[in-house]
């Protein structure tokens, strides 16, 4: 069998194993931050990876997949340890866990607003988690996220206002601005919608 056959059999059963991993990572979580999460970024990521030529799916795949694995609210772990810890034990080439990791540290929007990956395999990742947090499935997560934190329905409405609605012009890729769009108008709706029942306008 060809070596990079062999290669592609390899990365295909490791991106399998960070499934397995994630999902007992996050077993019991119901927060938002939970595996379903990551797979819908997964898979956001594989979306506009398609329309990215120049760009490494392992890696893409990999960092979509580990990209909460220590996210601060989440775990008190340093140095990005249950992702490398992983990554190690499926004998990742130092060099990948490096890139990996660094693209993990530039996803999340409180500490990156702003901040552009410098590579695109960063701004795919950085794009499909901010989709998740976007359009209906945002909303069922700002709720989900609330009601496990104490948040009242207004508290979390103010959520919309500092982060959600920012999202759109947040965007590095052209696939992920033009989902972007149409999420970031489905969120207007919602709002419009949501405060006339709260003030009786209807």
């Amino acid at each position: 069998m060809p070596l990079d056959r062999v290669e592609m059999m390899d990365e295909k059963q490791i991106i399998e194993e960070a499934k397995v991993f994630i999902d007992s990572l996050f077993s019991g979580d119901y927060s938002g931050h939970d595996s379903e999460h990551t797979l819908r970024v997964y898979n956001n990521a594989l979306l506009i990876a398609e329309t990215e030529q120049h760009c490494n799916r392992f890696v893409v795949s990999l960092a979509a997949l580990l990209h909460d694995a220590d996210d601060h609210k989440l775990f008190n772990t340093e140095n990005n340890y249950n992702a490398r810890t992983f990554l190690t034990q499926q004998n990742v080439d130092l060099e990948v866990v490096e890139q990996i990791c660094e693209i993990i540290n530039g996803v999340s929007f409180s500490k990156n607003r702003g901040v552009t990956p410098k590579t695109i395999e960063g701004k795919i990742v950085q794009d499909a988690d901010r989709l998740d947090a976007m359009g209906a499935i945002g909303i069922a997560r700002t709720f989900a996220y609330g009601g496990a934190h104490g948040r009242s329905i207004m508290d979390s409405i103010q959520h919309f206002e500092d982060k959600l609605l920012l999202l759109k012009n947040e965007m590095n890729t052209e696939e992920g601005k033009r989902i972007a769009q149409v999420r970031h108008d489905y969120l207007l709706t919602f709002v419009d919608e949501i405060m006339s029942e709260i003030n009786a306008e209807k």
